[in-house]
């Protein structure tokens, strides 16, 4: 399954972001972050384990902490292959 999230806040260790769906706490998780204040875009692939996904009853959005286990800086190049799978 693909989605297209905002993330709310990112550090070494994890990220957390917005998403109307639920996730499962304990779901193992490959994501793809891109960091688009830079030009080109830098894109990293990462593997987390979803700690909290509470829903913000304000905002009827499901806020989803992630942890960054592993990471890989992509190359455009290696971009290609992600969008086909």
């Amino acid at each position: 399954m693909t989605r297209r999230e905002i993330t709310r806040d990112i550090s070494s260790g994890g990220v957390c972001f917005r998403s109307p769906n639920a996730v499962e706490v304990g779901a193992r998780i490959e994501y793809l972050i891109t960091l688009s204040g830079n030009n080109p875009p830098v894109r990293i692939r990462c593997l987390g384990k979803v700690l909290r996904s509470p829903k913000n009853a304000s905002e009827g959005l499901f806020e989803v902490a992630m942890t960054m286990e592993r990471y890989q800086f992509l190359r455009s190049d290696e971009m290609q292959s992600v969008a086909r799978a």
